[in-house]
């Protein structure tokens, strides 16, 4: 996605948009994080602005292509309930965020688990086997406290999520300057 920058110029430029997005997202991190209430009531906003515009965008592509395919309005409708339904109940948009959440965590877990038993005995099986051990716990801490917990938690994991990416575009603003200096002297 982001390659090593090949000039001094354009090292320059990217060094600063780099530093000054990534510090961005880790005030937005860290305040997602401090207020993971307040997170998780804007990604379920976000989420359902999203499936309120693809319910419009498939609905026209249905009628411009297809008026007729049932599966497509069918489709447009269910992005369009889902949608309203998140945006009007934020509360229940959050619990349904918090379930798809636990059906990922449970399925990495599962494909962790898959993978370290296929690597055992060999080196690295261990790394898998942690990996799905963490899913696995993440699962049922959205579980055991569903729905309530998905409040705190959409918003933490948002708030992390966002925080650690701009922590790496800081960071990789500074490798990469490494990276432009080394490939500079061996030539």
């Amino acid at each position: 996605m982001w390659k090593p920058p090949k000039e001094l110029g354009e090292l320059e430029v990217f060094k600063k948009n780099a530093k000054t997005v990534g510090v961005i997202l880790m005030v937005i991190g860290f305040l997602g994080a401090m207020f993971p209430v307040a997170a998780s009531v804007t990604t379920v906003v976000f989420v359902a602005w999203l499936l309120l515009m693809s319910a419009f965008l498939v609905g026209y592509f249905t009628y411009k292509t297809d008026a007729s395919d049932w599966k497509g309005w069918l489709k447009s409708i269910i992005f369009l309930g889902v949608g309203l339904y998140m945006l009007l109940n934020p509360a229940g948009g959050i619990a349904t965020l918090g379930l798809l959440f636990s059906i990922y965590f449970f399925m990495d877990s599962f494909s962790g688990f898959t993978l370290a038993s296929s690597f055992y005995p060999h080196k690295g099986w261990g790394i898998w086997a942690f990996n799905a051990v963490l899913s696995l716990l993440m699962a049922m801490i959205f579980v055991i406290g569903w729905p309530h917990t998905s409040v705190l938690l959409i918003g933490l994991l948002v708030g992390f999520s966002l925080f650690f990416d701009g922590l790496a575009l800081v960071m990789g603003a500074n490798v990469f300057e490494k990276v432009f200096k080394d490939n500079n002297e061996q030539q």
